[in-house]
């Protein structure tokens, strides 16, 4: 099924096809997606935007719906379609690593394959820094490399999907001739719904519920995350890392990390978040906290906050990913990134972490996502 643009949006495409800037971003709902897309229709790109479910309309944008686990349904999405470049963001969390192996590297394999025989000069991948943590049953859990993280260190020796898909993507690189990337980012701060990943939206949840209730917006995690340095990404800064990385040619057929280029602790970052909210908080006290448990049972009190405040979302497990917050927040180890590479090669993109989060707040307000 495709979703038509309207008249502005079909002639915007067609003008940016024409000079060969024509973008296929997958996943194009989610954090790191959605950002994608606002940026690549900011430089004038066309964007061919797919997911399972399409967005809203708007120029320079066409909604593609397929299966991502349906190798027919993407050959016959994208027949069609003539991207010169590729942006894979999205991924399908399933019960067991060997399960999310197989289902992740496949979608890369279908989705490529789909393409072959098209104009792709390059395909950007994004994964993250569960390349040196570990994947999510072994989390942080084994024998890792030492922060910071360096992209030339080698593969753990457990399984993990991002290995499956980067080899999956260097397979297709090699017979269908495009150039690649591999972007690697840490938790990610940006804008969605529904998504299984999303720490800005979580806290915001947890804050609301919390001076909604009037109990203080507590820390859930370890005293490592409360005391220990930490970074994170900014999506609009992936977004852009990902198009230059497309885009220059000192960049191709490498893998990246990306964070902001700060660092912080929690213990700073924390009661900064509580005042934007206007509640009062508690740091770390002897043992994590974890949102899973505090915040079990509260649907109930978030419809209420939602019809009291006209919110657009009621439903607070489209909100809030307590476990992804507490996988997060309540590790073992500090977790630092090293930027150096990206830097060498010319990306000088940054952001500071705690305005990334009171911007994406403003947001969720403004969209009436949180009161």
């Amino acid at each position: 099924m495709t979703i038509g643009p309207g008249t502005a949006a079909v002639a915007g495409l067609a003008s940016a096809a024409g000079t060969g800037r024509t973008a296929l971003v997958v996943g194009a709902t989610g954090i790191a997606g959605s950002a994608l897309v606002d940026t690549l229709v900011s430089e004038g790109w066309a964007v061919l935007a797919l997911s399972r479910r399409p967005g809203a309309e708007r120029p320079g944008v066409r909604w593609l719906s397929a299966d991502l686990t349906s190798a027919s349904s993407l050959a016959a999405v994208l027949g069609p379609e003539n991207p010169s470049r590729v942006y894979f963001t999205a991924w399908s969390r399933r019960p067991t690593e060997e399960e999310n192996t197989a289902v992740n590297a496949g979608m890369v394999r279908d989705l490529l394959a789909a393409l072959r025989g098209k104009d792709v000069a390059h395909v950007a991948l994004m994964t993250g820094l569960k390349h040196y943590l570990g994947p999510f049953e072994a989390y942080a859990a084994g024998e890792m490399p030492d922060t910071p993280f360096h992209e030339e260190e080698p593969r753990l020796p457990v399984p993990n999907f991002y290995y499956a898909q980067e080899d999956e993507l260097w397979a297709a690189a090699a017979r269908q001739g495009f150039a690649w990337s591999v972007h690697r980012a840490h938790t990610v701060i940006g804008h969605a719904v529904g998504n299984a990943m999303n720490m800005g939206l979580t806290l915001a949840a947890q804050a609301a519920l919390c001076r909604d209730s009037g109990e203080p917006f507590v820390f859930p995690g370890s005293e490592t995350q409360w005391n220990g340095l930490t970074d994170t990404t900014d999506a609009g800064l992936l977004a852009e890392h990902m198009l230059w990385a497309s885009t220059t040619p000192e960049a191709a057929n490498e893998a990246f990390n990306i964070v902001n280029g700060d660092v912080f602790r929690w213990r700073w970052m924390w009661p900064k978040l509580a005042a934007y909210f206007g509640v009062e908080w508690e740091g770390y006290q002897g043992e994590p906290r974890p949102l899973e448990k505090s915040m079990a049972g509260r649907e109930g009190q978030w419809r209420k906050l939602a019809a009291n405040h006209n919110l657009s979302e009621p439903d607070l497990n489209r909100v809030a990913s307590w476990w992804h917050t507490d996988g997060d927040l309540g590790r073992g180890i500090e977790v630092v990134t090293d930027m150096g590479k990206s830097r060498d090669a010319g990306f000088m993109g940054y952001r500071r972490t705690l305005d990334s989060f009171t911007a994406l707040f403003d947001r969720y307000r403004a969209d009436q996502l949180i009161p």
